[in-house]
């Protein structure tokens, strides 16, 4: 197993224990050392958006990442519009809905 498959591992098993500042640490350290690391910016997302109001900006950036790195996946454009409904970002969330529904329905 590479190494940042491990830390990744380790970083969502500290989600899951309910450490998030200590996960989203451990994939930011990911992230530094592999920019582009797909499951570590949907995971920093999630976990951001779970640590409140003033990481709203930066959930929503890392969910935007994972569209720009995966822009054929629908469920990318589904994260981002569930992270930016949670963040307040209604008509951002909508947009991106209907953009996942949209490649979904040209698969």
């Amino acid at each position: 197993m590479s190494a940042i498959n491990q830390m990744y591992n380790e970083a969502i098993k500290l989600k899951e224990a309910g450490q998030l500042a200590e996960g989203a640490a451990k994939l930011k350290e990911i992230l530094v050392m592999e920019p582009n690391h797909v499951f570590s910016h949907s995971a920093l997302a999630v976990i951001l958006q779970k640590l409140g109001k003033e990481h709203y900006v930066e959930a929503v950036a890392h969910a935007k990442k994972v569209v720009e790195l995966d822009p054929k996946d629908p469920f990318s454009y589904t994260q981002l519009s569930v992270i930016c409904q949670r963040c307040g970002m209604i008509a951002e969330a909508e947009d991106a809905l209907a953009r996942s529904r949209m490649i979904h329905a040209s698969h």
